[in-house]
């Protein structure tokens, strides 16, 4: 099936370690956590990224078949009470977890990276927004970002959570650029639920870690 002829869904985690629980914490990403899900059936797209302007440092971005495989018997076998004794020593030593499952409602179907490579992604985040400004910012955004050289990839996503409905915009960017001053009014009422814009770039292991799983 076409990638765009679909509505796909997102998975997004955003993690920080304390510095004196980084190595233990790559470790664990690199070798059960992300593989885990990067292998799972209904998952597209596995990339992990590091931010350049904001916090949390560290954002896991997964692209679905749909929204639906997070409720699937696949993804059941390695999340929520199947999680691992590691995972649960890593979430509860960590800072600034966020996570959305979350439907692309443009352009609809398109993954990361379909345009081209990129070397930074703007996260663009709006919470508790009301029925219908999600094409509010959908609107802001390609007026914003579009016909920019630097742009390769404008996508918005929707995701219902306990306290409300987010949305997330991931901007893949050619080269570093930023919106020049007063851009954000392209956003209208939409402003007043803008939560964070961080800008990241993609993430590699700079050593082999030795740190030891645990049994």
């Amino acid at each position: 099936m076409n990638a765009t002829a679909r509505q796909t869904g997102l998975m997004l985690a955003t993690m920080e370690p304390a510095a004196s629980f980084e190595e233990e914490f790559q470790q664990w990403y690199d070798t059960e956590h992300f593989p885990e899900r990067r292998d799972t059936p209904g998952f597209l797209t596995a990339t992990r990224m590091v931010c350049l302007s904001g916090w949390p440092r560290y954002i896991a971005l997964y692209d679905l078949e749909s929204l639906e495989v997070l409720d699937g018997p696949d993804y059941a076998k390695i999340a929520g009470r199947n999680y691992t004794r590691w995972t649960h020593r890593i979430v509860g030593k960590v800072w600034g977890q966020y996570r959305a499952g979350a439907r692309q409602i443009y352009p609809g179907g398109a993954l990361l990276g379909q345009a081209g490579s990129f070397s930074r992604l703007a996260l663009w985040r709006f919470c508790q927004v009301p029925e219908g400004m999600a094409e509010t910012v959908t609107d802001g955004l390609r007026a914003i970002y579009e016909g920019q050289p630097e742009t390769a990839q404008i996508r918005v996503f929707e995701a219902h959570q306990h306290d409300g409905t987010d949305v997330i915009a991931l901007i893949e960017l050619h080269a570093p650029w930023e919106p020049p001053p007063g851009a954000v009014a392209a956003l209208k009422e939409a402003r007043r639920h803008l939560d964070c814009v961080n800008v990241y770039t993609p993430y590699e292991r700079r050593r082999e870690s030795s740190f030891p799983r645990p049994a």
